[in-house]
């Protein structure tokens, strides 16, 4: 079911158009993921459908009914919560911080000091609750600012850029175990990061904006692998793009020209058509020589390692095919190979691994 739905939303700072956006919807139960560079819009279009701007143009439904009035706003508040970047806590103990909505909606102490120990479970800081606030670690502070969220028991989550300031383990952590309460609660989310790895880890859509418009939304699979033009797939991560021309085409595939190398690809096509196409970097495998025909290995390109840089747990190889390619390879398969600047490589992909975006005649 569509919980929040947005119809053309304008909105205007310094005279300036800084978001623009012709619909957008959040399900019941869903996280959906605003991606994309600082400044594309993401945070003013999250806090417009907060409400806490006011577009110039457009309407905001929840549940069916259109937020035109006074009453629907704030009946719409009472099932909203905010987490920020920072976590803006008051100066008095954990218990009391959580605590706070729900005293100001006026609900008994007893059913108060239930929900606030239960969400304090929840998110595993029990042993802070009659801590001071202001003298938690930034995780820990963190995890406050998504338990007062949570024990308002919201029936939707707007989240902007809650991990952006914690260090790398504390925010692996709060990933994992924000993703599971999500699921286990069923509230809706609608969180924004520059950070494709995090939409990836919890979202059940991905919305790429830049210049204050949404560019693609879908799912994370098919954002990240089927990107609409080459914007996208620079964001999320395709580092290979290149253009290629058409010169056969048999049975639903076709060769391209790149570079003097020819390329299979999937699909239906023409003679002459200039193709912009796509690669992931883990879609290409590296290797001493060519992979055999027995493989459904359609692409065997010799390259020529350009550079190698680490990656967290894996690195990133660029190659030259005679067109920039990248790869990503583990630690194990580096060593294997003695992967090095300079040498010679087998680079091979599959035709399905190919995307192409877009394409037309000469």
């Amino acid at each position: 079911m569509d919980l929040l739905v947005a119809e053309g939303i304008k909105v205007v700072r310094g005279g300036k158009v800084v978001v623009e956006v012709e619909k957008f919807v959040v399900r019941s139960g869903e996280t959906v993921a605003l991606i994309g560079p600082n400044g594309s819009g993401k945070t003013t279009l999250l806090m417009t459908l907060a409400t806490l701007l006011k577009p110039m143009e457009g309407k905001i439904s929840f549940k069916g009914e259109l937020l035109h009035g006074f009453s629907q706003a704030l009946h719409y508040r009472r099932q909203l919560a905010c987490v920020f970047q920072e976590p803006l806590l008051l100066d008095t103990t954990v218990f009391h911080n959580i605590a706070l909505g729900l005293k100001i909606r006026g609900m008994p102490g007893g059913e108060i000091k239930n929900r606030v120990e239960n969400y304090a479970d929840l998110f595993n800081i029990t042993p802070l609750l009659h801590r001071r606030a202001r003298k938690l670690s930034s995780g820990e502070a963190q995890r406050v600012s998504l338990a007062r969220a949570f024990v308002l028991e919201p029936e939707i989550l707007f989240l902007d850029e809650p991990f952006a300031n914690l260090d790398a383990p504390s925010r692996e952590v709060l990933i994992d175990d924000l993703a599971c309460i999500l699921k286990k609660k069923k509230v809706a989310a609608l969180f924004a990061t520059h950070d494709r790895s995090e939409a990836v880890r919890f979202a059940d859509r991905m919305a790429v904006m830049t210049g204050g418009k949404i560019l693609q939304i879908g799912s994370c699979e098919e954002v990240l692998n089927h990107p609409i033009n080459e914007q996208v797939a620079s964001f999320v991560g395709m580092d290979t793009t290149f253009w290629g021309k058409v010169v056969s085409v048999k049975d639903g595939s076709a060769l391209i020209a790149v570079s003097q190398k020819l390329i299979e690809i999937i699909g239906y096509f023409e003679v002459g058509d200039i193709v912009f196409c796509g690669i992931r970097p883990e879609q290409v495998i590296l290797s001493q020589s060519p992979l055999g025909k027995d493989t459904s290995i359609r692409n065997n390109l010799p390259a020529t390692v350009v550079e190698v840089s680490p990656r967290g747990s894996f690195y990133k190889v660029t190659l030259d095919c005679g067109f920039p390619l990248t790869s990503y390879v583990t630690t194990r398969s580096l060593e294997e190979l003695s992967v090095k600047v300079g040498m010679s490589l087998n680079a091979s992909f599959k035709a399905t691994a190919v995307h192409v975006m877009k394409h037309g005649r000469p």
